[in-house]
């Protein structure tokens, strides 16, 4: 991916139906929240240059980005308060001086509670987005059900965009189109920064929307395009806790299954739930009622569970984890562990 990109992440919504003390972008997907696997996917693209818009109790939210910050792992990530919610064009509005600051280059939008948009889908739709000389291009899917989303309408003849029509303003024939708006756009940021100011909000909600920024860039004669992507849980998000359990099953069943294609055995999934960072070697067993969560590494031909947890451990070649609850400590290689041992912060 070219250097020339930067991101911008909505993360201001209060998310009130998840009845939660904490902001919607921060309710953990297998363990990790939700904005961090959004930040990770735009770090994993290439994306350097990070702006986060908080707005629903953001002292959380930045205090979050804080330790992000101060961890080192990536560049420094910057935010932005949007004091009022209005729309996610207004969000991006608040971003503003950072989009200045990125004049020339490519910016990324993406929604801080839609976990799932990889980064092969990112650095695809980049590549669609510069080959094509597009203004904007929206990454879509195409979906069995599509109720509730907007619709891409397409020009027949050129195959661009010629609008995004929400659910609720769709005719019958636009209603039959089954592909939809994912949220993720990338902008190039000078025709972005064109339009900005000039998004209205003469709605019935009084809000400025992004898909306003798009229909702007096509009446100015520049091209908007779609990149379609195969990943139908791309779109997803969560507005309430039973999303939240629905997408903390999608994510479960496919790291289970990234870990038998790479030679983990998995005799039984009952209880076993496994984190997105978490890096096992191959002939490995895991058996039931075993929680595997943050940074931790199992070697080869080992055995962990029945009922075991670890977080954020380094456990070598060999060895025997049963019932074993153990946190931020390292394991060395062909270490006979007793069972129903708890382990935290030591080097066996």
């Amino acid at each position: 991916m070219p250097e020339e990109c930067c991101a911008v992440i909505l993360a201001a919504g209060e998310g009130k139906r998840m009845k939660s003390n904490r902001p919607k972008v921060l309710s953990p997907v297998l363990f990790k929240p939700m904005l961090q696997w959004v930040i990770d996917s735009a770090h994993g693209a290439g994306v350097s240059g990070i702006c986060v818009v908080t707005g629903y109790m953001h002292e959380e939210v930045e205090r979050y980005l804080s330790l992000l910050n101060e961890s080192g792992a990536f560049a420094p990530i910057s935010h932005v308060l949007q004091p009022e919610r209005k729309g996610t064009g207004h969000a991006v509005m608040m971003a503003e001086s950072f989009l200045r600051g990125h004049r020339g280059e490519n910016v990324l939008i993406l929604n801080g509670d839609a976990p799932f948009v990889g980064s092969s889908v990112i650095g695809e739709a980049l590549k669609d987005h510069v080959e094509n000389g597009n203004a904007v291009t929206v990454i879509s899917a195409v979906l069995d059900d599509p109720t509730g989303y907007g619709r891409i309408v397409r020009d027949p003849e050129t195959h661009l965009i010629s609008a995004i029509v929400e659910q609720k303003d769709a005719d019958f024939a636009t209603l039959s189109i089954c592909e939809i708006n994912s949220g993720a756009y990338w902008f190039r940021v000078d025709d972005l920064l064109d339009i900005l100011s000039k998004i209205r909000n003469n709605n019935a909600q009084g809000e400025y929307y992004l898909t306003d920024a798009v229909k702007l860039l096509i009446e100015n004669g520049k091209n908007a395009g779609a990149h379609t992507t195969g990943d139908a849980n791309a779109v997803l998000g969560a507005n309430d806790c039973l999303q939240l359990n629905a997408l903390n099953s999608v994510a479960r069943d496919e790291i289970l299954a990234r870990h038998m294609r790479n030679g983990v055995e998995i005799p039984c999934r009952d209880g076993v739930m496994i984190g997105p960072d978490v890096v096992i070697g191959s002939d490995t067993c895991i058996l039931p009622g075993t929680i595997l969560r943050g940074a931790t590494v199992i070697g080869c031909n080992c055995t962990v569970g029945p009922h075991s947890f670890l977080s954020d451990c380094r456990v070598g070649d060999g060895v025997q984890l049963i019932s074993v609850q153990c946190e931020n400590s390292v394991i060395p290689s062909n270490k006979a562990v007793a069972p129903f041992s708890v382990i935290n912060q030591n080097i066996v």
